[in-house]
């Protein structure tokens, strides 16, 4: 007697794929386009230990262990120091083959005399290039990273750039809402 065949479902791909939304220095408020996203699309907000005084090591461990942890196919949304998370995680992880793309938005300059005080251990920025495609999105006048600067960084990491021109921190106080560019730009990302 022969074996039943089994019944094979087809799981479209965007099924087997989440978002990871990771946050930068002092989280995302209620108002960041980030947290529209999460509510809207149900994607996943990384948490961290202590959003005040970030720690790279833990930041690093607890990123890799979102991603251990989650099935499938991942994408990555950072913002500012969250987009200096993924090039340092890139560099050592294990686990870059289960990044499908990363959407970096806004990166903060933690190599600057305001920062390295207030944010030690992150300087140096990894300038490795990132292991699967992202995009860059600046701003000219960003008060915590200057234009030319997050574009050397888009060009080290390999990240398409792209200038949004005068958009601030492109945070809650860019009057973005739920940044709707912003998630074309993501769709993208998905769709290859």
């Amino acid at each position: 007697m022969s074996e039943p065949i089994q019944a094979v479902r087809f799981v479209p791909a965007s099924a087997a794929r989440t978002v990871l939304i990771l946050p930068g220095w002092l989280g995302s408020g209620p108002d960041h386009w980030q947290m529209h996203w999460a509510r809207s699309y149900g994607y996943t907000v990384v948490e961290q230990n202590d959003w005040q005084r970030p720690r790279r090591g833990d930041w690093l461990a607890r990123l890799d262990e979102v991603i251990t942890d989650t099935p499938g196919t991942l994408v990555l949304v950072a913002h500012s120091l969250g987009c200096i998370l993924v090039a340092a995680w890139a560099y050592f992880s294990r686990h870059t083959a289960r990044v499908q793309g990363a959407l970096l938005v806004a990166p903060g300059d933690v190599e600057t005399p305001e920062f390295t005080d207030r944010l030690p251990g992150w300087a140096p920025v990894s300038r490795q290039p990132l292991p699967f495609k992202s995009i860059l999105v600046g701003s000219q006048n960003d008060p915590y990273c200057r234009a030319d600067r997050a574009q050397s960084m888009a060009q080290s990491w390999g990240a398409q750039w792209l200038d949004l021109g005068s958009a601030g921190h492109i945070n809650a106080d860019s009057s973005l809402g739920a940044w709707p560019q912003g998630h074309a730009l993501l769709q993208t990302l998905m769709k290859e």
